[in-house]
């Protein structure tokens, strides 16, 4: 009888490479937590089902507790009620006001609405008009970029709040100007509940970039904002301002053109960071000051005689989105609308940057068209 072959005992190749791959993901589960998706599709574990443990929470200091409570309750205090309530209108300046006469007749008429206060930093200003004789503050030198701008904005706060009556706080510059009459103006202010301080994020080098570990504790960088200076806050909002102590102090010390680390400009991100920390739902996120940065310069467009027209500032009044582009090399721009009271409306009250000789053309515009 012939023998019988033996079936041969050979594995084909694929089945030899499939159970070495095994083996090896089997080892690398074990001896490796897996940290990608593909692994966890390969080897489940609680490890990939699981989201990474929350961050400890930070021991606040004696300081943060007490400035937390603090501005919680000024927060939560319910407005001071008045009988007569006014606009504070606290111009900022070097000098001079080149546009009293324009202001003069924007205030017309309403005197038991409005208040004035006025900071000259350089030089002792010569007035043109009653409207602004008499309301001169105790003034300080202030330099551009410098926590000097911020000191002149409290001090002003500080002398407007002395009025009971003052319940909207409004920071101008000297070449600011108003874009729609008084009435329009105070209804705008008056009849919302929010403070319109502009405030973004801005992941680029002149935004996030600024930001120092100095900062810290206080302040984490997923906190910091940036934002136009030209702002318009709420009574309670005025109040928080001046009683912050603790984050103000981080920018006076930290926050400075010229740092050895970067430059950092605190007119740009104390208030911004401020309220985004202590009262975000509180603020628009936009200025009511519009100002055109549209030629990618250090500095504004200005507007001179010869730019100033009925149809540059009905161009402007009629904006209806505020527009944040980020510093990085994408230029990215946030457009979002001007929502007031839960409706779209235009943004802007005032505008800058005019130069004196523009006062002709506008007392002109202005005694033409008494709303805008």
């Amino acid at each position: 009888m012939a023998p019988r072959s033996r079936p041969s005992s050979k594995r084909p190749l694929w089945f030899i490479v499939l159970v070495a791959f095994v083996c090896a993901v089997a080892i690398g589960a074990y001896l490796y937590t897996p940290r990608h998706y593909t692994a966890c599709y390969l080897v489940p574990s609680e490890a990939c089902n699981s989201r990474p443990p929350p961050e400890p929470a930070r021991v606040y200091t004696d300081d943060e507790i007490a400035a937390r409570a603090i501005m919680r309750d000024i927060i939560r205090a319910r407005p001071v009620q008045s009988k007569n309530p006014k606009i504070a209108f606290m111009f900022l300046t070097p000098s001079s006001l080149p546009f009293e006469k324009l202001w003069e007749k924007f205030f017309m008429g309403h005197e038991d609405r409005y208040t004035v206060y006025v900071h000259a930093s350089r030089d002792r200003p010569i007035h043109a008009s009653p409207v602004f004789s008499g309301r001169d503050i105790r003034s300080e030198k202030v330099i551009w970029g410098t926590i000097s701008m911020v000191d002149a904005e409290k001090r002003l706060l500080a002398h407007a709040l002395q009025d009971p009556e003052n319940q909207h706080f409004v920071l101008l510059s000297e070449s600011c100007v108003p874009l729609h009459n008084f009435d329009y103006i105070y209804s705008y202010l008056m009849e919302t509940n929010v403070s319109f301080v502009d405030c973004f994020d801005d992941p680029g080098p002149h935004g996030a970039g600024r930001y120092s570990d100095h900062m810290l504790p206080e302040i984490v960088k997923k906190d910091w904002r940036k934002g136009a200076q030209w702002f318009t806050v709420k009574r309670q909002h005025a109040v928080l301002i001046l009683a912050d102590t603790l984050y103000y102090g981080k920018f006076k010390r930290y926050c400075k053109p010229g740092n050895e680390w970067h430059n950092c400009y605190s007119d740009e991100h104390y208030l911004p960071t401020l309220f985004n920390m202590a009262d975000p739902t509180g603020i628009a996120n936009w200025s009511v000051t519009h100002v055109d940065w549209s030629e990618g310069k250090w500095h504004p467009k200005v507007y001179r005689a010869v730019d100033t027209s009925f149809e540059l500032l009905k161009n402007i009044s009629s904006i209806d989105e505020s527009v944040h582009v980020s510093s990085n090399a994408k230029h990215v721009a946030q457009r979002r609308p001007c929502v007031w009271n839960g409706m779209k409306r235009p943004c802007y009250l005032f505008a800058r940057k005019f130069y004196p000789e523009a006062l002709g053309n506008l007392m002109n515009i202005f005694s033409n068209f008494t709303v805008i």
